[in-house]
């Protein structure tokens, strides 16, 4: 398992909306600027599935990154399915500071190596924190 980490400087509750709504997810979900997520859509129940799009903003690639959630632990914990069978898991702790920490673990894929996964999810997640903390 691979595993990145941030802290919000919100509480539980906005950080929970904030990563599950997906009319927050477009402005967060790319590794890089070059990136967008310009359409998302979760049925956020167990069992159900979300879908993001995942666009290079010149349009010259694209794909429909999604899963489906096998349990969910409101304000805690969240288990997902990929859509390649991996498996990722979302945590949502409070800090001493009464901020937010939220930790990331998913399965490795086979194409690229486990850095570069490490990295591209945890510049997602920086990128999450960033507009969380700005909102």
């Amino acid at each position: 398992m691979i595993e990145v980490k941030t802290v919000i400087r919100k509480s539980i509750r906005e950080s929970w909306e904030l990563w599950t709504k997906p009319e927050h997810v477009i402005h967060w979900n790319f590794a890089i600027e070059d990136w967008e997520c310009p359409k998302a859509e979760s049925n956020f129940i167990v069992g159900g599935e979300f879908h993001y799009l995942m666009r290079a903003k010149d349009k010259s690639m694209e794909f429909d990154f999604w899963g489906t959630f096998t349990e969910i632990q409101e304000h805690n914990y969240i288990s997902i399915v990929l859509a390649d069978g991996r498996k990722m898991e979302v945590h949502f702790s409070q800090t001493q500071e009464n901020e937010t920490e939220i930790m990331e673990r998913f399965e490795p894929e086979n194409q690229n190596p486990v850095d570069l996964q490490q990295q591209g999810w945890q510049s997602i997640l920086t990128n999450f924190a960033t507009y969380a903390n700005q909102y």
